[in-house]
């Protein structure tokens, strides 16, 4: 099911690209931007991953890290049932972290420096736990090719202001009203997208590392971090806004229509009720053999 719900998804981002070519140069704007198109889902589909790690500057973590983040996540991926990912570093100070890839084989986990300063051990499982759950449901896919389709639509708006052959076809009113509308019609998508497989990968997330609580935490601390710093990287490809866990963009709290993420307060509400309904899985004992006390602000990481 996650690769018809690609398929389909890449089929109406490139109507919507197509669309937005005639309006804007007729039937030769809409060829080119036909032809634009499916080389982009071609694209896409292969290297979305690359393309958006490069957005944000994340560097591979080498096997054998002196933060053991390799062994932690080899060990979560063995929970899920999944082969071990890809693992990228961001050099931001915002708490945050977000999963790519177009299928289990082909998926990578990116956490930030601030992430890891800020977070103790097993808030860092419930983090990379909840990616894996999105790996493991396909999310990545889905939601790294809206990501790519959002991103390229928006540009193709902008250019719309100094496209005479729109102005002629539109008039100024209907060419500045496609530069609104456009972006904003792929930003619904991958609203709509992010919100519903956020509190999945939530739920998954934490029976995977073994306690819904670690989420709970970490997703308390990624709020208030992502809420006073900038993530500047973000800030200038802002399409990738909804693969991350929590929105780095300082949007809204509220769960509402223009949200790229639902309410945290929400999530974190779900998953203590989660938490109530069971005692800690084994999973959770096996991430935390060996580690010291985690009852202190900062992680354990340096």
């Amino acid at each position: 099911m996650g690769y018809v719900k690609t398929a389909i998804l890449m089929a109406a981002m490139t109507a919507l690209f197509t669309g937005i070519g005639y309006l804007l140069g007729g039937a030769g704007g809409a060829m080119i931007a036909l032809v634009v198109a499916a080389g982009m889902n071609v694209v896409t589909w292969w290297n979305s991953d690359k393309l958006v790690l490069r957005m944000h500057g994340a560097e591979p973590v080498t096997r054998g890290d002196r933060m053991g983040l390799h062994a932690m996540t080899a060990e979560l991926a063995r929970n899920a049932g999944l082969p071990e990912p890809k693992l990228y570093l961001i050099d931001t100070p915002q708490p945050n972290a977000f999963a790519t890839g177009r299928n289990p084989a082909n998926a990578a986990v990116a956490v930030t420096t601030g992430l890891l300063r800020d977070l103790t051990r097993e808030e860092l499982a419930g983090v990379i736990a909840h990616e894996l759950a999105h790996i493991r449901n396909h999310d990545t896919a889905i939601m790294t090719v809206t990501a790519t389709f959002a991103g390229a639509i928006s540009m193709l708006a902008n250019f719309a202001l100094f496209f005479g052959g729109s102005r002629e076809r539109m008039g100024l009113i209907g060419t500045l009203a496609l530069m609104f509308l456009a972006p904003f019609a792929a930003a619904l998508v991958q609203m709509a997208i992010s919100r519903t497989r956020e509190y999945a990968a939530d739920k998954a997330g934490a029976e995977i590392c073994g306690n819904p609580l670690w989420l709970a935490s970490a997703l308390e601390k990624i709020a208030v971090g992502a809420a006073r710093i900038d993530n500047h990287a973000a800030e200038r490809n802002p399409a990738t806004a909804h693969l991350f866990i929590i929105n780095p963009l300082h949007a809204h709290k509220h769960d509402n229509l223009f949200a790229t993420h639902p309410a945290t307060e929400n999530r974190i509400a779900a998953l203590r009720a989660m938490a109530g309904q069971g005692r800690t899985a084994p999973a959770a004992q096996s991430v935390r053999r060996g580690v010291p006390s985690t009852r202190k602000r900062g992680g354990p990481w340096g």
